[in-house]
Formats: structure tokens, sequence, C-alpha cells
């Protein structure tokens, strides 16, 4: 069940555990098994320091730039 969780895509109800903002970035830590969700913002600002604790780094935040060249296209 857990891998079912750990592989699903991040949607606008997953929010930023720093700011609140939607969350594009999961990270799993290694020691626990926990989860921590970033914006692209606060995920670049911890990622040097948090990475090396990971098991798994999942980044949607190539998303955003979907989401800008919709906007850019209407």
């Amino acid at each position: 069940m857990t891998t079912a969780l750990a592989s699903r895509e991040l949607n606008s109800l997953d929010r930023c555990d720093r700011c609140g903002a939607q969350a594009y970035v999961r990270v799993t830590l290694e020691s626990s098994g926990g989860e921590l969700l970033f914006c692209a913002h606060h995920a670049r600002s911890v990622e040097a320091n948090l990475r090396p604790l990971a098991s798994d780094w999942h980044d949607e935040s190539d998303r955003l730039l979907e989401k800008e060249r919709v906007l850019v296209d209407d």
C-alpha cells in the first residue's frame, strides 16, 4: 500500500509542508519512510541538505512549465 501512495501523481490537494502552496516534490526519508511535501521553491532551498537523507525524491515541478505554456498559448 505504501508503494501505491508513493507512486501517485501529486495534485492540488497536496500542499507544501513549509508554506502551504501546491506541492510538486515528494521526499521519502530513508530513516523513517516518512514523507515531506514541498513546492518547487522550497524543494530547491532544502535539496542539498535533504537529498542525502532521502530514499526517493519525486519531482513533478516540470508540470509548472506545462501550466505556463498553456497560459502563453491562450
